[in-house]
C-alpha cells in the first residue's frame, strides 16, 4: 500500500498477506468464508452481552434513556470502525512475519529488526502470550455462559439449568479436542454465516421500526457522551471494549487464511451485520427500556427464540475452539521461542499441520473455565473480569508493531510515531478504562497472566543458566576429535547421533559413551537443533552438514517457530545432501539430566524450586523430537542449578 500526499514521499509498506495464495475465485471465496468460520466467532458473539453490559455501566444504575443508548451505540460503532477496521484490518495485517501473524510472529519479527532490544521484545512477547491465557479461559466461559442464558428468556423457570448445561457444553468441547477438529471445521463457516446473516437481518428490521438509532453513526454522540459523563464514561468505554474483544484473531490467524480474505469478510459481511444487530438492540431499547435485561434475545419474536438460543450456543462453541486452537498454536510457539518447557504436541490430522493438540495446555485451560463458570454463575459477573486481558495484549501488540513500521517497513521514525501513536493513544484508554474492572473481576486475568509470565521468565532464566553451566563443563569439540583421530579407540559399524545445544562443545553423552563402552561409530554426527524467527523453514534449507573430521560431522536442523520437529525426516533429506548412513543401524545418544538445587544459584530460591519441577516434567526428548524409542540410548547425568 502506497501512502502519498503533498509534501510526503511515497512509503511502501510491505506484507505478503499470509501464506495461503487463493488461486481463483472460488479458493478466494472458500478463505473467506471459512475466515468467517474461525476468526470472527469471538468479536461476532459479542453482541450477546456487550451492548447490555454497556448500557448498564452508561446508565449507573439510573432507568435507561436515550442518551446512554445513543451514546454507546455511537461509541461501539467507532470502536468497529476504527480499533478493527482501521487499526487491525487496515495496518496490523500488513505486518506478518513470513506470512504469519499473532504476538509472537510479531515478537520474532522485531526482535529481528532489532536486535539490541531484544530482551525487552522478550519481555513484551512473553507478557503478551500470558494475557492471551487469562483470554483463552475467559472467552469460552462468558461466550457459551451467555448464549446458554438465552434459556431465561425463553422459558423463566429453566434460570437453574444454566450453569450446570454451561459446564456439560463445555466439558464436552475441551474433552473432543484429542480427536481434532479438522472434521467439524467445515462446518463452522457456514453456520457463523448463518449467524450473521440472522442477526444482522433483525437487527435492520428492529432499525426499520425506530429509524432514529441511526443518528448514532455521527460520532458527536460518542464524544459528547465521553465529555459530559465524567468517570462513568470510562467505566462504559471499559463495557463498551467487549464489542471489539476477539479482534486479536484477525490478525493471529493471518497466516491460515491471508490478509485480503480476512479484509473482505470483515469489511462486507461481519461489519455490516454487527452494527446492524447492536443498532438493532438499541431501537428495541429505546422502544422498550426492560428489554436491558437481555436485549439480544429479546429483539427476537418469540417463535425464534429457540431457535436463537440453539444457534448462539453454537455460534458460542465455534468462537470458544478457535480461542482454544489459537492457545494450541501459541502453545507451540512459545515452546519453540524457548518460552516453555518442551510438551506433548499431538497431530490430529495428516492433511494439515497446523491441527495439532496439547494435552496439559487443554487440560489446564478446561480447570480454568469451569472455576470462572462456577465463580462468577452468569455472564453479567463474568463480564467485569474480560478485556483487561485483550486490552493488554493489545497495547502490546502495537508497541512492538511500532518497531516494525520503523525498521521493517523502513518509515522514518517520525512517520511510524505518526503511524501508530493514534491508535496506540485509543488503545491505552480502554486498558485504563478496564483497569477499573480489576475489583469486579479484573483481578482473575491479571492473576492468570502473571503466574504463567512467572513460569516463562522462570524457565528461560533457568535454562540459560543450565546452559551455560554445562558449557563451562564441558570439553572442546575441535580438541576432542584431534585427540581421538591420534588415539583412535575401536570402531564399530553405523552411526551414532549426538543431539547438543552447544556444537562447539562435545556433547555429554559422547563423553559418557566414550568413558562406558570405550569405543566409536563409524560415522558419528554432532546435531543441533535451531529455532529460527520466522515460522517456517524451507525444506531446502532445513538442514546443514558440514564435514569436522574423519567420522565427525556437524549437522545443524532448522526449524521455525510454528513447526513441529521431526528429526528422522531431518536424517531423510542429509542422505540427500550426501551423507551416507542406514537409519536402521542409526543409534540417538540423549543426555538424561537429573537437576538437583545447588548450594549457591544463580536463580532465587523460589525461581529454582520453580525450574526444575518443570525440567522434570518437560516432554521427553525422543518423543518431542519424534524419535522412535527402539533407536534412543539415554545416558544419564546429575547437574546442580
Amino acid at each position: 500500500m502506497a501512502l502519498t500526499k503533498a509534501g510526503v514521499s511515497s512509503v511502501a509498506i510491505p506484507g505478503n498477506g499470509g501464506s495461503h495464495a487463493a488461486t481463483g475465485t472460488s479458493g478466494f471465496v472458500a478463505l473467506t468464508v471459512g475466515s468467517i468460520g474461525v476468526i470472527y466467532g469471538d468479536i461476532g458473539t459479542s453482541p450477546l452481552y456487550a451492548f447490555r453490559q454497556a448500557v448498564s455501566a452508561a446508565s449507573a444504575g439510573s432507568p435507561v434513556d436515550e442518551t446512554a443508548v445513543m451514546g454507546v451505540l455511537s461509541l461501539i460503532f467507532w470502536s468497529l470502525i476504527i480499533m478493527v477496521t482501521l487499526e487491525y484490518v487496515t495496518v496490523l495485517l500488513r505486518a506478518d512475519n513470513k506470512g504469519e501473524g499473532g504476538t509472537l510472529a510479531l515478537m520474532a519479527l522485531a526482535q529481528r529488526a532489532l536486535p539490541k532490544a531484544a530482551p525487552i521484545i522478550i519481555l513484551l512477547g512473553a507478557i503478551a502470550t500470558s494475557l492471551f491465557v487469562g483470554d483463552a479461559m475467559i472467552t469460552p466461559a462468558l461466550s457459551v455462559l451467555s448464549a446458554v442464558e438465552g434459556l431465561q428468556v425463553v422459558a423463566p423457570s429453566l434460570q437453574q439449568v444454566v450453569v450446570p448445561f454451561t459446564v456439560i457444553i463445555l466439558i464436552a468441547l475441551f474433552v473432543v479436542q484429542s480427536r481434532g477438529t479438522a472434521s467439524i471445521a467445515t462446518f463452522f463457516g457456514p453456520v457463523m454465516c448463518l449467524w450473521f446473516l440472522t442477526i444482522g437481518i433483525v437487527g435492520a428490521i428492529g432499525i426499520v421500526r425506530n429509524p432514529v438509532v441511526s443518528n448514532a453513526l455521527w460520532p458527536t454522540y460518542a464524544l459528547g457522551f465521553l465529555f459530559t459523563h465524567g468517570m462513568i464514561s470510562l467505566v462504559t468505554l471499559g463495557a463498551v471494549f467487549l464489542a471489539v474483544t476477539g479482534v486479536e484473531a484477525l490478525y493471529a490467524d493471518l497466516g491460515h487464511f491471508g490478509r485480503k480474505p480476512i479484509q473482505m469478510a470483515w469489511i462486507f459481511f461481519v461489519l455490516p451485520a454487527l452494527v446492524l444487530n447492536y443498532f438493532g438492540q438499541g431501537a428495541e431499547v429505546l422502544a422498550n427500556p426492560r428489554a436491558i435485561e437481555n436485549p439480544f434475545f429479546l429483539m427476537f419474536p418469540e417463535w425464534s427464540r429457540w431457535f436463537m438460543v440453539i444457534l448462539a450456543t453454537a455460534a458460542t462453541i465455534i468462537a470458544s475452539q478457535a480461542v482454544i486452537t489459537g492457545a494450541f498454536s501459541l502453545g507451540r510457539q512459545a515452546i519453540q521461542l524457548g518460552l516453555l518447557p518442551r510438551q506433548e504436541i499431538r497431530h490430529t490430522s495428516e492433511a494439515q499441520a497446523g491441527q495439532i493438540y496439547v494435552p496439559r495446555i487443554n487440560f489446564v485451560l478446561l480447570v480454568g473455565v469451569l472455576f470462572l463458570v462456577l465463580s462468577f454463575r452468569s455472564s453479567e459477573a463474568l463480564s467485569g473480569a474480560y478485556g483487561i486481558a485483550v486490552s493488554g495484549t493489545i497495547v502490546i501488540t502495537f508497541s512492538l508493531a511500532f518497531i516494525v513500521a520503523w525498521k521493517v517497513w523502513r518509515l522514518p521514525a517520525y512517520g511510524a510515531a505518526a503511524l501508530i501513536a493514534p491508535f496506540f493513544v485509543l488503545d491505552t484508554a480502554f486498558f485504563v478504562a478496564n483497569v477499573l474492572k480489576i475489583p469486579e473481576g479484573g483481578w482473575v486475568p491479571v492473576v492468570i497472566a502473571l503466574l504463567v509470565m512467572a513460569l516463562m521468565l522462570t524457565w528461560r532464566q533457568g535454562s540459560r543458566a543450565l546452559f551455560e553451566k554445562s558449557r563451562r563443563q564441558e570439553v572442546p569439540l575441535a580438541g576432542l576429535i584431534k585427540s581421538l583421530e591420534a588415539h583412535p579407540p575401536p570402531t564399530i559399524a553405523g552411526t551414532a547421533v549426538f543431539l547438543t545445544g552447544d556444537p562447539e562443545s562435545t556433547p555429554t553423552a559422547l563423553l559418557h559413551s566414550l568413558k562406558h563402552f570405550k569405543v566409536l561409530h563409524g560415522t558419528n554426527v554432532v546435531m543441533t537443533v535451531i529455532t529460527t524467527d520466522t515460522p517456517r523453514v524451507d525444506p531446502n534449507h532445513r538442514v546443514t552438514i558440514e564435514p569436522i573430521g574423519k567420522s565427525f560431522f556437524r549437522m545443524e536442523v532448522r526449524y521455525g517457530f510454528a513447526e513441529t520437529p521431526n528429526l528422522p525426516r531431518a536424517l531423510a533429506i542429509a542422505r540427500r545432501e550426501g551423507l551416507d548412513f542406514d537409519i536402521m543401524s542409526t543409534t540417538f545418544f540423549l543426555s538424561r539430566r537429573t537437576l538437583q538445587s545447588a548450594k549457591s544459584s544463580r536463580l532465587a530460591t523460589w525461581r529454582n524450586r520453580l525450574f526444575i519441577p518443570l525440567a522434570r516434567n518437560a516432554d521427553d526428548v525422543s518423543n518431542y523430537f519424534r524419535i522412535p524409542t527402539n533407536r534412543v540410548v539415554e545416558i544419564g547425568t546429575q547437574v546442580t542449578v
